[in-house]
């Protein structure tokens, strides 16, 4: 991997809430947008790569890590609001967008939404609410988790206590059992620590239907017209690429072979190995 880079955190007002937000190295705007139960550190072992050729945006989502603890707007449609609002306060009119998880819906909103703004969309190891392609995934139903954190303040109350070794199994499921390095795992547990902190994390979960509404309104309108690369593992697979083909013009679909959920953790080397040379089309 590359040196550490120098990274600044910025804190940066956006629709009505501070977000903490990591930045690198200069040249064309990639943004990278983690997902549950993670924070900006996820993408460690990315950013300093990238920052070799590009400006890398890493912000903590709002509710997330030490962005606002906001009551509500965890649907992907105001996601979407703070993610504009964070690039125009970076000056940056356009930026190549990278996402996993629980990311991964916004960044497509976003997308279609201000195909003018997304340049290049890159996105991981998510689900997009009832759009179709995923029903094999899906045959069993979904993950257990996601039923218990979305009846709301049931979660929170349960977990309150005992955070770090809930999120010390999703890390540990998350990369086949490879873990995480102490640092960014120890940073992932502190983050999500404390009611509220679980409270806003949970409320992605419960904000999934109006997030599916949205984006059901969205490709009734629009398509994904920016060239747009779907990366899977362990578990989604090939899935995040079948719901996007039909509504994307330029799609580029890979699993990563023996790798986990967290992608930028569990195999950072191969997935830069996708990165670079798809991202490397906007570089002058």
């Amino acid at each position: 991997m590359s040196p550490t880079p120098q990274i600044e955190l910025r804190r940066i007002a956006t629709n009505g809430i501070h977000v903490t937000v990591a930045i690198a190295g200069t040249g064309p705007a990639v943004v990278l947008q983690h997902g549950f139960p993670h924070t900006w550190q996820l993408w460690s072992e990315i950013i300093g790569p990238l920052s070799a050729h590009h400006r890398v945006i890493a912000p903590d989502l709002r509710g997330f890590g030490a962005s606002t603890r906001a009551p509500d707007g965890y649907d992907a449609g105001t996601l979407a609001a703070d993610l504009d609002g964070i690039l125009d306060a970076l000056e940056e009119p356009t930026a190549d967008v990278v996402a996993i998880d629980a990311g991964t819906p916004v960044a497509v909103l976003l997308a279609l939404r201000r195909p003018d703004r997304v340049r290049r969309l890159v996105v991981m190891e998510a689900l997009l609410g009832s759009l179709p392609g995923a029903e094999d995934f899906l045959a069993a139903g979904p993950p257990w988790w996601f039923g218990f954190h979305a009846v709301p303040g049931l979660a929170e109350t349960v977990l309150t206590g005992h955070e770090a070794q809930y999120i010390d199994w999703f890390l540990t499921a998350g990369t086949h059992g490879r873990g995480v390095p102490p640092d960014i795992r120890d940073a992932f547990v502190d983050a999500h620590t404390g009611r509220d902190a679980l409270r806003c994390a949970f409320s992605y979960y419960r904000a999934l239907p109006t997030s599916a509404r949205q984006l059901d309104a969205a490709v009734a309108d629009h398509r994904l017209t920016m060239p747009t690369l779907a990366i899977g593992a362990h578990p989604v697979g090939a899935a995040l690429e079948r719901q996007l083909r039909p509504i994307t013009d330029d799609l580029t679909g890979h699993v990563i072979p023996d790798c986990g959920h967290i992608i930028p953790l569990d195999r950072p080397r191969e997935l830069l190995d996708l990165l670079a040379p798809f991202l490397a089309a906007d570089r002058p």
